[in-house]
């Protein structure tokens, strides 16, 4: 077992002063929750020296990695149940724009293109933090990402809600297309969020993976049904696609790579999910399946979507759909899953600030410094919401700033310096900068459009999503 004190690579603890822990004060249960083992579990792991170190290394077990009594230990179909919650959220609903901002030729391949990259950066993730043996060089990225997502839910957890009760009055039983009726809401959309706030603070007071994975169950639930009645009405009397463009202008690809970015939001989870299961060595076979469903539901929705609607596609797939009881019943059954995956996406910022947090505190105090954090943390997410209500911005922030970071910057260049001095090929080397140019440039240009679009007035029929159809 490499110990911290001996580990070469220490000093990346240095650019997260605040992060750098001292296990060995922290109840067992928290010392896992970073690097998914107890380093104070064998004292001598930092007296008997390299020998001892890669002693034990070579005989890594599930029990080395989950000391005995670790409470969270999760089954394969578990963690592939995480895995595809996480990243089935709201960028989901936004694909069918994104093809239309690439063309029908280049959306697809795109998408298969970004996709395969971001999981080939999920690998290099694993790979380093397994050399390394620490994270610290990514917390702080990961905890502004997944807060990020939880704004996002946040804000379309309540767009739907405002949509469904204050469209009640124009919904039928009668499904037609739909059609455009500018609404007044009668309500803020802020009261909304407030409304969700303590709801899901009680919600993140669950702690425990095992016990969340019967949630992520049935957001998948939801989210299946939900997804079934979409491609049930896209599917039906799609026009000519010969009418569409398979290539579109340069600049409205560039709004394609940062939603395309921002619809894989579980890059941050890979790390915690590996580290929570049982047989952490079977994780790979369960990231490519997991990923290659997803990329292909991704392409799936975003091409059929498409071709359905054409030039009439909105922000959100739910635009389109008919405003009827049975379609309405997909925003509700989306933000049900939605509301269960922020406890996920949740669940990494606080396994890393939590166990520093506790251990400012004695050991009588730990449950009440635990809730307080988690508590602190969803109205944070929540104010962040309500400082910038509008769903479009907030995603587009979080995909070009944090998420182009964290699945295509940050994972090539950790690559580099991890191997490095283990003699690295050039081409290897020269592909982890390619990858790292391509989410630099995807991040300046979307955050310079984020940017700009914040600065100019407010539509009060296009800010939030479906607010303003009928």
């Amino acid at each position: 077992m490499v110990s911290l004190e001996k580990n070469p690579w220490g000093s990346c603890s240095r650019l997260l002063p605040a992060l750098a822990l001292n296990y060995r004060h922290l109840p067992a249960a928290f010392r896992t929750s970073l690097l998914g083992r107890d380093y104070s579990r064998d004292p001598s792991s930092s007296e008997n020296g390299p020998a001892s170190s890669a002693e034990s290394g070579s005989h890594v077990t599930s029990e080395n990695v989950h000391p005995a009594g670790e409470p969270c230990q999760l089954s394969m179909m578990q963690t592939l149940i995480h895995l595809l919650k996480c990243n089935i959220g709201t960028g989901l609903l936004g694909l069918p724009l994104a093809m239309k901002n690439a063309g029908l030729l280049v959306g697809p391949l795109g998408l298969l293109a970004i996709g395969t990259l971001t999981v080939h950066c999920m690998v290099i993730l694993l790979n380093c933090g397994d050399h390394l043996s620490q994270r610290y060089t990514v917390s702080f990225l990961l905890i502004i990402t997944q807060l990020g997502f939880c704004s996002v839910y946040f804000m379309f957890m309540a767009d739907n809600l405002q949509q469904i009760v204050e469209e009640a009055h124009v919904t039928s039983s009668t499904c037609h297309p739909r059609k455009i009726l500018v609404l007044t809401p009668i309500l803020d959309i802020r009261l909304y969020m407030l409304t969700i706030l303590p709801f899901l603070t009680l919600l993140v007071f669950i702690r425990n993976l095992r016990v969340l994975s019967v949630f992520s169950a049935l957001a998948n639930v939801t989210t299946l049904g939900s997804m079934i009645l979409i491609f049930q009405y896209i599917a039906q009397g799609i026009p000519d696609p010969r009418n569409l463009p398979l290539v579109a202008g340069w600049k409205t690809f560039l709004l394609f790579f940062g939603t395309t970015i921002f619809t894989f939001e579980g890059v941050g989870m890979v790390l915690s999910l590996k580290n929570q299961m049982k047989h952490p060595q079977k994780f790979s076979f369960v990231l490519y399946l997991g990923m290659s469903l997803v990329i292909i539901l991704y392409i799936c929705l975003g091409t059929l979507g498409y071709m359905k609607f054409g030039s009439g596609t909105q922000a959100s797939i739910t635009l389109n759909l008919p405003n009827c009881w049975l379609y309405q019943s997909v925003k509700l059954m989306y933000s049900i899953g939605i509301f269960f995956t922020y406890a996920l996406q949740f669940h990494v910022p606080a396994e890393i600030i939590i166990p520093f947090a506790i251990s400012q505190v004695s050991e009588s105090w730990t449950l009440f410094a635990d809730l307080s954090v988690r508590t602190a943390l969803v109205c944070l997410t929540c104010v962040s919401a309500i400082i910038i209500p509008r769903l479009d911005l907030i995603i587009s922030l979080v995909g070009s700033v944090s998420s182009s970071a964290l699945a295509l910057i940050i994972p090539p260049f950790l690559e580099i310096l991890t191997f490095y001095p283990e003699d690295m090929s050039c081409i290897t080397i020269a592909k982890d900068i390619m990858i790292s140019i391509m989410g630099l440039l995807g991040c300046i240009f979307g955050t310079y459009q984020a940017l700009y679009e914040l600065n100019q007035p407010i539509n009060h029929s296009i800010a939030n999503s479906t607010g303003v159809y009928a």
